[in-house]
């Protein structure tokens, strides 16, 4: 017998919110908005020539899907990696990888769908501060 207390609900996000990492979202799915146990879903909006401040998630894997524009994301202990995503491009961001999403056009925004197994908004994002080592 299906559980009453658990049905299909369709959301618009209503208002922009300033993530911990500084950009603008829409939340969409998650533990609060729909009593998601196991997943989150975003809009998130990088403006023209901006940055994502460096961060981590702690515990739980992020899919990206790029919807409009292109960005680069460096990532790894000293951000020394890079990797730039375009409209219609995913992106796997695994759990602990300290990273920061850059949109490369001084112009337009970048827009993606961000996708969560964690049903928490911003709880489990920490800030990351890069720490330069003698020699690099």
């Amino acid at each position: 017998m299906l559980n009453p207390q658990l049905k299909v609900q369709a959301l618009r996000p209503d208002r922009e919110v300033l993530t911990r990492q500084l950009l603008p979202y829409f939340i969409g799915i998650s533990g609060k908005t729909v009593g998601a146990s196991g997943l989150s879903m975003h809009l998130v909006v990088i403006p023209p020539g901006a940055r994502a401040e460096p961060h981590i998630h702690l515990g739980y894997e992020t899919g990206i899907y790029v919807l409009e524009g292109t960005v680069l994301t460096r990532w790894g202990r000293n951000l020394e990696n890079e990797t730039v995503s375009q409209t219609g491009d995913f992106l796997f961001i695994p759990p602990g990888v300290p990273h920061e999403a850059i949109n490369l056009s001084s112009v337009t925004p970048a827009r993606a769908v961000v996708a969560r197994n964690d049903p928490s908004e911003q709880d489990r994002v920490e800030p990351y501060s890069v720490k330069h080592t003698v020699g690099s």
